[in-house]
Order: structure tokens, then C-alpha cells, then sequence
């Protein structure tokens, strides 16, 4: 271990040395390069001294890593680094792809179940089912590990084999599964919405985002002639690649078409990215659905289409990142995301809403002041702004989850109730018209009546807090009556809560119903039924007028 330890000082000591001529190469002053050789001379002392001398035993690797993560932390959230182990969970972000048996799992106190098989891969092939309960991994027991530990061990090289030992109805069985690189796919649905309006989900800018996109889009206007308008949901779109965000916006504007430049430290590296092929549509009335989930190459696609009046943004503003990251290699097959550079769309305008470089007395970036936000132009004239992400031309009023069910969610009683709904009922509707009856909600409170369901409200915190300061306030004397009454009332309202959020809690067991036997897919269709921002963007996909209007377009 010494010797690892004299190498690895060594190593450090020739980065020391080399890093005044490569800097020297990108015009570095000498009085900046001298404080990095100074400084990473004192860090490899420093390593080596507290390495030789701690009272205890000091894994290398792991205060390693602890340093670099906290270096890291202190720029952005973006820029990190991967170790050797961690190239499996890299794959996954980047490629949207991983070995395993394509599953998704979670934890029930110290029980590990699985949540949803993918359609046609290796666990829905073998038959897993939701709410299977896994023993053992391997042969190793999942008894106090956590959901991370089981997964971790379910991932591996494609080609290998897993055996799961499960639990089903009482009943415990073993399934030898041979795990695949699993690819999740970026487009999970498309169909058709009423009014003749096609309809494209995108989930994240993985590999080929842009061709499954366009590819959905010419298949629905081939099957539905006189398709009237578009509607491409970026919702929870965390982003990803960004040549797929320019391909995709040149799906639906001219070649040639300027979508995207980033700006870095680094002049020689900043780069003009235009569109390369030949559209499919340049006049269908498009829409395009955003929240504040939808980041990064979301926001080229939704920004760009806004600045060149191609496409009405509809739903809430945008996560605000308009960061550039690269993944560099690094030594002994470990890499590092670095942010090189911010990306300013066809108006000018970038929409990072986030200031890293200054950050409160709690360590957290501060947003970018409204004093420092700028007006650009889109292509017809329309006002917009840069420093807050993307604001919608049309915004639909984010509808917020109630403490009820979030708590039916944390819970796990919908998940639960499903696992026993599905075994009385061999089928159910299609998803498009499956719905939640009165038979159906009414079995649900039965199943209720014995569980766990206590949950506080705001208004319930709210009133604990006047409470325990009209305690401390010598108040609660005189208050004690009125605060007593409206405990009581609000324990009364309480009860009939799974009344009151009764649409609210519908929707959510009708979505865990249709994964059950239409997967993902499913799920993402019968929502459209009732989504308020598809029901908004086919509203003003009818209504050429408005449509019109709201990009300026000229008659």
C-alpha cells in the first residue's frame, strides 16, 4: 500500500510540473498558473502527510473521492466525477441504457419489491410481476440492505446471469434471468389526441431522441391524413444531448437554421450548431408542452421553436439550465462531467436562471436578478427574456399534490391495493376510456378502513406553531377556545378528505392500474384524458385564431 500511496504522490507531483506549460497553452497569466502548481504542490502534502500520520487507518480512495466531490460541489451540480464503479450508472445518464434485468424496484420498510417490470425485457419475459417480494440476490439475502444495495447488485455485464429468489401470495419461488443492455426508450408513447392532433412523448435526449421523434411524427401523419396539429411533451425532460435537441427542433424549421451557440472560456471551443437536414413540417401549428422539470436540451428544443415563432410553449417555466457539460476522461477509467460553457438560443438569450458563482450565506446559488435579465427579439417581434428559464406563451396553472396522497403514495396503500385489484379483475378497459368507478373508489376506502393513514395537512402545522407559541406567549388561556374549535373543525373536514380529493386520488390509482396490464405506455395514454396542458394545447391548436395570434404570425 505504501508503494501505491509513493506512486500516486509521485503521479501528482508530474501533473504538478506539467501544469504550467498546458496551461501556459491557453494563454493562462503566469501568476495564476504559479497559484494552481502551489496549490495542488500543498494538496499532494498535505494527502501524503495525513495519509503517514492519522491515528487511524485512512482508505485512499475514499477521502479521495470525499475531497474531489466537495471541490466539485462548491462550482455546480453539474460538474462531478465518476470513479471506475460508477461507469455502469454513466451509461445509464448518458446512453439511457444499462445491464440488468429492466425493472424498476423499491423499499417497503426492510422489504424490497419490485415496482415495474419494463414491457418485453428480461424480468417481464420471466415473468416478475409488481409487488414481488425480493429475498435474495445471487443467493445473498436483501435482509438490511437498502432499495440502493439491491439494485446495484441486479445491475451487470449483459450476458450474465442473475437468480432472484421471490416471493409471491405466500409463496416463494426462484427465477434465473439472463440480464441485457437495457435501452430505455426515449419516445414511450405517441398516438393521437381528439381533434385529430398527433401526439409525441419524449422522456430525455439519449441517442437517436431526435430520430424516434421524427420518425413517431411522420408514422402519425401517414396513418391520419389531415392531421390538424402537434403536440411534443418535454415535460420532466431533464435534457441530455444537445446535437439530438438541434436535430430535433430541424424536424420542424428549414436547414441551414441557426439553433444554438455556446459560449466558454475557451474561444477555439465555442461552437455554432445549425440545422443539417431537410424538415419534415414547416407549417403545422405545434405545441409544446413544458414544466419546471424541463431543463437543459428540453429548452433549446422549447426555447428555440419559441424564438423562431415555430411553435406555441404551453404549461409552466422552465428549470432555467443553460449549462454545457463534456465528460472528459480522466485516469484509471474514471471520467469528470465539467460545465465548459453556457448555450445561448436563436434570439440570444440564455435562459440559466442560476448564479454558481454566487451563492447566499447558506452556501445555495442565488437566482439571476431581475435587474440583470435582458429583453431579445424572436424571429416576428414577440418580447422575451433571458436569466429564468423558458416562460410559456400560454401557462396552465400547476395543479399541486394534497398531503392525502402524498401520504397514499408514500405509504404505499395505492401500490398495495393495486397488487390485490389486479388479482380479482383477469382485464380491464382500454386505457383511453378505462376509468375509476364508484365500485372501484369504494373498494379502495374499504381497503383503507384498517390502514395507516394519518397525515398533517399545512393548515394542521400552521395551527400547532400558534399553538406552541401562544403557549410560549402566555396567550393560550385566552386563545385556548378558539384554537380548540378549530382543531375540531378541521379534524371534521379531515374525515371526508378521500371525498373531497377524489379526482385527485382517481387519477393516481387509475395509473398504477393501467401499468399493471398496459405498462408505461398505457399509464401515459389514460392520462391524456385529463391532463390540463394537453387539453390547453389541443385548445389552441383548434383555434387557428389564437394560435395565430399568439406567435404574431402575418396572414
Amino acid at each position: 500500500m505504501k508503494k501505491i500511496i509513493r506512486l500516486a504522490v509521485c503521479y501528482m507531483a508530474v501533473v504538478v510540473c506539467s501544469v504550467v506549460p498546458m496551461r501556459a497553452q491557453n494563454a493562462v497569466p503566469s501568476d495564476r498558473a504559479f497559484e494552481l502548481s502551489k496549490n495542488l504542490e500543498i494538496f499532494s502534502k498535505l494527502y501524503q502527510t495525513l495519509y503517514f500520520n492519522y491515528v487511524d487507518d485512512v482508505d485512499p480512495g475514499a477521502t479521495m473521492k470525499k475531497a474531489i466531490d466537495a471541490m466539485l460541489a462548491s462550482l455546480d451540480p453539474y460538474t462531478v466525477y465518476y470513479p471506475e464503479s460508477d461507469m455502469e450508472d454513466v451509461k445509464l445518464q448518458l446512453l439511457g441504457q444499462y445491464g440488468g434485468i429492466g425493472s424498476l424496484i423499491h423499499q417497503q420498510g426492510d422489504k424490497i419489491y419490485i415496482s415495474e417490470p419494463y414491457k418485453d425485457l428480461p424480468a417481464d419475459k420471466a415473468g416478475l410481476k409488481a409487488g414481488d417480494r425480493i429475498l435474495a440476490v445471487n443467493g445473498e439475502s436483501t435482509e438490511g440492505k437498502s432499495n440502493a444495495d439491491v439494485s446495484s447488485a441486479m445491475r451487470g455485464q449483459a450476458g450474465t446471469e442473475l437468480t432472484l429468489k421471490l416471493e409471491r401470495d405466500g409463496k416463494t419461488f426462484e427465477k434465473t434471468i439472463t440480464r441485457a443492455e437495457i435501452k430505455l426508450p426515449n419516445v414511450p408513447y405517441s398516438g393521437m389526441l381528439p381533434g385529430n392532433i398527433g401526439y409525441v412523448k419524449l422522456d430525455e435526449y439519449t441517442q437517436d431522441a431526435a430520430k424516434n421523434v421524427r420518425d413517431a411524427f411522420v408514422r402519425l401523419k401517414r396513418e391520419n391524413p389531415g392531421m390538424q396539429g402537434f403536440v411534443l411533451d418535454l415535460r420532466n425532460n431533464g435534457g441530455g444531448l444537445m446535437n439530438e435537441a438541434v436535430d430535433l427542433v430541424n424536424i420542424f424549421v428549414k436547414r441551414g437554421q441557426l439553433i444554438v451557440e455556446t459560449k466558454g472560456k475557451i474561444a477555439s471551443k465555442n461552437t455554432k450548431s445549425y440545422t443539417r437536414m431537410n424538415p419534415e413540417d414547416t407549417e403545422m401549428p405545434i405545441a409544446v408542452l413544458i414544466n419546471g422539470y424541463s431543463a437543459s436540451a428540453s429548452e433549446i428544443t422549447a426555447g428555440s421553436l419559441q424564438d423562431l415563432d415555430r411553435a406555441v410553449i404551453v404549461g409552466s417555466r422552465s428549470f432555467g439550465k443553460g449549462l454545457v457539460q463534456n465528460v472528459l476522461p480522466l485516469v484509471y477509467n474514471s471520467q469528470m462531467k465539467v460545465t465548459v460553457s453556457k448555450y445561448y438560443i436563436p434570439s440570444g438569450r440564455c435562459i440559466q436562471a442560476l448564479d454558481y458563482s454566487h451563492k447566499d450565506e447558506n452556501g445555495r446559488a442565488t437566482k439571476v436578478p431581475d435587474s440583470l435579465k435582458t429583453a431579445f427579439k424572436t424571429q416576428n417581434g414577440r418580447t422575451v427574456y433571458d436569466g429564468f428559464g423558458i416562460e410559456p406563451d400560454i401557462e396552465v396553472e400547476t395543479e399541486y399534490m394534497s398531503a392525502l396522497a402524498t401520504t397514499l403514495i408514500s405509504k404505499f396503500h395505492i401500490f398495495n391495493f393495486v397488487n390485490e385489484f389486479v388479482k380479482k379483475h383477469p382485464s380491464i378497459d382500454p386505457p383511453a376510456s378505462f376509468v375509476i368507478t364508484d365500485e372501484i373508489y369504494d373498494e379502495f376506502r374499504r381497503y383503507l378502513s384498517d390502514k395507516d393513514c394519518s397525515y398533517q395537512t399545512s393548515t394542521e402545522h400552521i395551527l400547532k406553531e400558534l399553538k406552541d407559541a401562544a403557549k410560549e406567549e402566555n396567550y393560550y388561556e385566552a386563545l385556548s377556545k378558539q384554537i380548540d374549535q378549530l382543531e375540531e373543525q378541521l379534524k371534521k373536514d379531515k374525515s371526508d378528505d378521500l371525498t373531497k380529493f377524489r379526482k385527485e386520488i382517481s387519477e393516481l390509482l387509475k395509473g398504477e392500474i393501467l401499468v399493471r396490464y398496459y405498462y408505461a405506455a398505457g399509464r401515459l395514454e389514460g392520462s391524456l384524458v385529463t391532463d390540463p396542458d394537453v387539453l390547453k394545447a389541443c385548445e389552441v391548436l383548434h383555434d387557428r385564431k389564437l394560435y395565430t395570434e399568439k406567435l404574431k404570425i402575418k396572414n
